[in-house]
């Protein structure tokens, strides 16, 4: 069950960390890994660790069973945990391929892949340190927990905080949500892996010196997407198994109609030979893979989802997920809990097409991403969005994208959570890039002298402002880094307080997202489908 078997001796236990000749030992009662120093950041690392059962077989499209259910590591001694571990299978929406001959099969990645790592402060501050819990993004489709170690982060927290960051079953193995699936599976699967995770963490947190309960959950892009569901789970839990949420540049994508979702279904049933779920929990794993990728490809050339779209990522099944993010949020169907919400400049550049030449090409693409979008809902977006306003089509197609799928998003759900008299703070982020995961550097890095318009000043700025809500639930609370860093005010009912960070100021706005634009596809949340 474990990678890379290794027997390790000459133990000195203390608590749940022990230190052998080769490293770190975490003992978590039923497994021992090894894991690694790293001197530079001060932080004891183990890689690789299984929080779930494969999801392989009959357990495709099955809800994650725990771990500690059914294993054998009583008889593996200590495992070695310094290497990280196999990614979840990747997808590649056809958008992003230069050409059908780019495309790599079978796609990179393993089943086996319930997976989390571990970074604890080698000095800590306390023996019961608030969690920074990580969920990777990638559109639901790509990534894994290997991508944003907090080294920056711990090694300015001065020993303040414990960081785990998790993978969850992508594309088709994490979210296919047919009639058939949901009646003899679960549709979802990706977001209850990341349940799993968090409450894996839960129950283990003493061992690795984490407080279980001060969890906070992070992601950007679908993993800012990812933690926003968490907060819908159910119709919003009253007791989540996390305190707080920073969501990075949330990725609302489209969540598809039962149309569509029987429509991937049937591509990939097509694509298989198969005729029913059985027979895909039946196939070899390469030749899963493979009809997998083909579905990005064959969906894409018949329209089925639009450029800057992943095609595969949450829904509304009417239990794990109950209604459209935006309904869930406008209604209060949300976990209430405090909480940090951001996104970057311009949000659309990565996910437009550079190609596109003139509106009729940019009104086709709409209605691939909106395949219910009506005229007078066109009529209203370039109303909103005078194409003469923009350089080229390109542009225009960026902004409004970027609103629709992350920039308006942020601002529902900072004013969600505000109206109902809970914290929540926001910020927009025009440094860096200015595109889209230009926050990451700022926070990950351990400075900032090699990231485009490098600036430590901000960087420190950033950390204090992440770790303070981690470990206090207020930006503002503490400085870790011993600057005075400008005071952030909550997103308050009805005035919009935004934090904003550029090279000519870092201060206090009201929030350009609290905008007709955003009402208008607030309004309209069928047709956008998020």
């Amino acid at each position: 069950m474990g990678f890379l078997h290794t027997a390790v001796t000459s133990l000195v236990i203390l608590s749940g960390i022990a230190f052998g000749q080769s490293g770190p030992i975490l003992d978590l009662g039923y497994a021992k890994y090894q894991g690694f120093y790293n001197a530079s950041s001060d932080v004891n690392n183990w890689n690789g660790i299984h929080f779930a059962q494969a999801p392989v077989g009959a357990l495709r499209w099955m809800p994650p069973v725990d771990i500690e259910k059914n294993n054998n590591y009583s008889s593996m001694g200590v495992m070695n945990a310094t290497a990280f571990g196999p990614t979840c299978i990747q997808g590649q929406p056809f958008w992003q391929a230069a050409n059908a001959s780019s495309i790599v099969y079978p796609p990179t990645g393993a089943e086996d892949c319930l997976l989390l790592d571990i970074q604890v402060p080698a000095h800590p501050q306390s023996s019961s340190l608030p969690i920074l819990l990580q969920i990777h993004g990638g559109g639901y489709t790509q990534g894994n927990a290997d991508t944003s170690p907090a080294d920056g982060l711990l090694q300015q927290s001065n020993g303040s905080f414990v960081y785990v960051t998790v993978q969850y079953r992508l594309g088709v193995y994490g979210f296919l949500s047919s009639l058939e699936v949901r009646q003899n599976g679960v549709a979802n699967a990706g977001l209850l892996d990341q349940r799993a995770a968090i409450l894996w963490t839960q129950r283990n947190a003493k061992a690795f010196g984490g407080d279980p309960s001060k969890i906070t959950i992070i992601g950007g892009s679908a993993g800012g997407g990812s933690v926003m569901s968490q907060m819908i789970l159910y119709g919003g839990e009253a007791s989540p198994p996390f305190r707080g949420v920073i969501s990075q540049y949330p990725w609302w994508q489209p969540f598809k109609n039962d149309s569509t979702l029987e429509t991937q279904y049937r591509l990939l049933l097509q694509e298989t030979g198969c005729s029913s779920l059985t027979c895909l929990r039946g196939l070899d794993t390469v030749a899963l893979a493979n009809a997998t990728q083909k579905v990005y490809v064959d969906a894409y050339a018949a329209g089925q989802y639009g450029y800057g779209d992943y095609f595969f990522g949450p829904s509304v099944d009417g239990d794990i997920i109950r209604d459209l993010p935006s309904n869930e949020f406008k209604n209060g169907h949300f976990t209430k809990v405090a909480l940090l919400v951001n996104r970057d400049g311009y949000e659309g550049v990565l996910f437009s097409n550079r190609s596109m030449n003139g509106t009729d090409q940019e009104i086709t693409d709409l209605h691939h991403l909106f395949p219910y979008a009506k005229q007078s809902f066109i009529n209203r977006l370039y109303e909103l969005y005078p194409v003469d306003a923009y350089n080229s089509t390109f542009f225009h197609r960026a902004q409004w994208y970027g609103d629709f799928i992350i920039e308006c998003p942020s601002a529902y759900m900072a004013a969600a959570v505000a109206d109902l008299g809970l914290p929540s703070w926001k910020l927009l982020f025009y440094a860096g890039s200015e595109l889209h995961g230009a926050t990451s550097p700022y926070l990950y890095a351990e400075n900032n002298n090699g990231t485009q318009g490098a600036n430590n000043t901000i960087g420190a700025y950033m950390k204090d402002w992440f770790i303070s809500f981690t470990t206090h639930l207020d930006p503002n609370a503490v400085s870790y880094s011993g600057l005075q860093k400008p005071f952030w005010p909550t997103y308050n009912n009805g005035s919009a307080q935004t934090m904003v960070v550029n090279y000519t100021q870092i201060g206090v706005v009201h929030d350009y997202d609290d905008s007709p634009q955003c009402d208008f596809f607030h309004g309209q949340s069928y047709v956008v489908r998020n």
